[in-house]
């Protein structure tokens, strides 16, 4: 089994900055790609960033410049520091991994975290 657990969501003013964290946990070999996606109300679920083992990384248009997602692979986690929000950015961000198990077939398997909203609000 695996898990990931995000935390950092909440309440914050427009213009102002949050720290998400994802930590994957369970029977790990490797963990591929790691990313973060977000469900907006009334939207279809978006990628944020998404960042390779080896650190190359991908933004979404309406987050680059002002988020940056990062990972400790000794800690398997995963981060994604959110400046500049905007209103727009509300959301429940969910946390996705391709983790390759020592109960598998030796592939990658796609697991989510439960997700943390964050909302942008004055």
């Amino acid at each position: 089994q695996v898990q990931l657990v995000e935390s950092g969501g909440g309440l914050v003013q427009p213009g102002g900055s949050l720290r998400l964290s994802c930590a994957a946990s369970g029977s790990i070999v490797t963990i591929n790609t790691m990313g973060w996606y977000r469900l907006a109300r009334g939207k279809q679920r978006e990628l944020v960033a998404g960042i390779t083992s080896g650190g190359n990384t991908n933004y979404g248009d309406s987050v680059k410049g002002r988020f940056t997602i990062s990972r400790d692979n000794a800690k398997n986690t995963v981060y994604l520091q959110m400046n500049s929000l905007k209103p727009e950015d509300t959301a429940v961000y969910l946390c996705n991994a391709w983790i390759v198990t020592n109960r598998g077939t030796g592939s990658p398997h796609d697991y989510w975290g439960q997700g943390t909203q964050v909302v942008v609000s004055s």
